[in-house]
């Protein structure tokens, strides 16, 4: 008997808004000017052993785009600004970008949008007059592809076009910028895109000289004296952050634009700076990006837009130390190089928390690496390097099978697990490697599996070796942002034993 054709509709209907009504997210950029930056390989396993959700790259890197596929993380790729004036300028370069750095990975790689540039009317003004043909040309591109109702086109732009953010009410992009950036929002609107924005409170705060409260631009609340209220609106606003966004909402309804979602593509904090950075603290990296997070995974939009979530991605995963410029910007990242934490964090919101059951990141011998390379960072692990070596001895659970692989895998494993929160590496002359696999078996169980305790037992004191410039504990367990779905998913299944009800009364 065929079920009633309006039941069927509303289901599938229901259905549909429950797939598709997702909350807000938070996502980290991923830099690469890093002197021992990870392999591809490693950084996903990471990602997916933390369960982060969403990335951002500043480039198309083949083996980066290679190693997301058949996972489930949403990948932002980026044209760089070197590239938009040849993309802008001829149709057929837009269409080569995309097939090679789109097409040709999608659907096992989950690209989901692409960054034309980075704040180019600010970093690279010379081609913002050919912006808006790039951002049309790679659409297009898309659309032949028959990808541009999956892949989303935006640009992100920094704060500096928007000269005067504060009042938000009063907030306009920059006269000299209104062609450009009208073309940018008229494309985002015809094409159901998103404005990218870089907005950071640090350079707001610092920029500022004393104007706003410290405890305003790190989320903090402030006393009922030092509220800050837009003035034409009298909305209040707990966080610079959240006055950043709405500047942005300001700036183009001044253009006469309405409802694009602001993504904030680039937020945080650094953990270090110069003698002349004194805001740039460990203890203020981790309050921003700790009430950061919390604030976002709230679901709501700043005070002018509540129902509009903010989509935020972190700056960034690794701290770049090879960049130029002040101390500051060498130390926004979130993670060491060895997959620990700079400070506790928890992308999901939650309480700050070490990992008690176990360590989700492993070293281990590479497969292809030279025996006598193995011996002497064997040596090292076991002797300056303080590992406990005392189950590879003879009789003793992690013996066999009896080869120098094996046993510079668990030694070079015990060494990594004590020490790298303290900065500790996994490398040995290019002889070891990261894994989110745990590597014992049998009745050899690696230091910071579930039964380490079995054959590793308690760390002995700490070795003097590789150690952070910041200190403080650095092996927080990071977790991340789940979507989460709506509360319609009880009417779901109330719609469900309806229909399966009116159905039994049709036969």
């Amino acid at each position: 008997m065929l079920l009633p054709r309006w039941f069927a509709e509303a289901f599938l209907l229901l259905i549909s808004t429950l797939a598709c009504s997702n909350a807000a997210f938070i996502g980290v950029n991923i830099g690469t000017d890093v002197t021992n930056m990870p392999s591809p390989s490693d950084i996903v396993a990471l990602l997916n052993s933390q369960q982060i959700t969403h990335v951002r790259l500043y480039d198309a890197n083949s083996h980066m785009l290679k190693a997301f596929a058949n996972t489930s993380i949403e990948v932002m790729v980026g044209v760089t600004n070197g590239e938009i004036l040849k993309i802008g300028r001829f149709p057929s370069a837009a269409a080569a970008w995309v097939n090679k750095n789109v097409a040709a990975y999608v659907p096992s790689t989950n690209i989901t949008a692409i960054a034309v540039g980075s704040e180019v009317l600010s970093a690279a003004p010379h081609v913002a007059p050919i912006l808006a043909s790039a951002l049309h040309n790679i659409h297009k591109a898309l659309v032949a592809s028959n990808l541009n109702f999956k892949v989303k086109v935006s640009s992100p732009m920094s704060m500096d076009i928007m000269p005067k953010p504060f009042p938000p009410s009063t907030s306009t992009f920059s006269p000299s910028w209104n062609t450009t950036v009208y073309q940018l929002l008229q494309f985002l609107k015809n094409t159901d895109s998103f404005f990218m924005l870089n907005a950071y409170p640090y350079y707001g705060y610092t920029a500022a000289n004393g104007i706003f409260p410290l405890d305003y631009a790190l989320f903090k609340q402030l006393s009922p004296v030092k509220q800050i209220v837009d003035p034409n609106t009298l909305l209040h606003y707990n966080s610079m952050f959240d006055a950043m966004v709405d500047a942005a909402y300001y700036s183009m309804e001044a253009l006469n634009f309405s409802k694009i979602p602001v993504v904030v593509t680039e937020t945080g904090w650094p953990s270090a700076g110069g003698s002349d950075e004194a805001s740039a603290t460990l203890a203020n990296a981790e309050t921003f990006n700790t009430n950061l997070i919390k604030r976002v995974l709230n679901d709501s939009g700043p005070p002018s837009q509540p129902d509009m979530p903010i989509n935020t991605y972190i700056y960034e995963l690794y701290s770049e130390d090879k960049r130029t410029g002040p101390v500051s910007e060498k130390n926004w990242g979130i993670l060491f190089p060895n997959g620990t934490s700079v400070y506790p964090l928890s992308l999901s919101g939650g309480s700050n928390s070490a990992s008690v059951n176990g360590s989700s990141m492993f070293c281990v011998a590479k497969a292809d690496a030279d025996d006598d390379k193995l011996v002497d960072g064997l040596n090292w692990a076991c002797g300056q390097g303080q590992a406990n070596c005392a189950a590879i001895q003879p009789g003793h659970p992690c013996y066999l099978p009896n080869n120098v692989k094996s046993h510079a895998s668990f030694a070079y494993n015990d060494y990594f697990q004590k020490m790298k929160s303290a900065g500790g590496t996994c490398d040995f002359s290019g002889t070891a490697i990261t894994t989110t696999r745990d590597p014992s078996y049998k009745t050899c169980a690696y230091t910071g599996s579930l039964s380490a305790n079995a054959t590793g037992g308690d760390f002995p004191p700490s070795a003097l070796g590789p150690a952070s410039p910041l200190g403080g504990n650095a092996n927080a367990l990071l977790t991340s942002s789940y979507y989460h779905l709506p509360l319609l998913a009880p009417l779901a299944l109330t719609l469900l034993q309806l229909l399966l009800l009116q159905q039994n009364r049709l036969l």
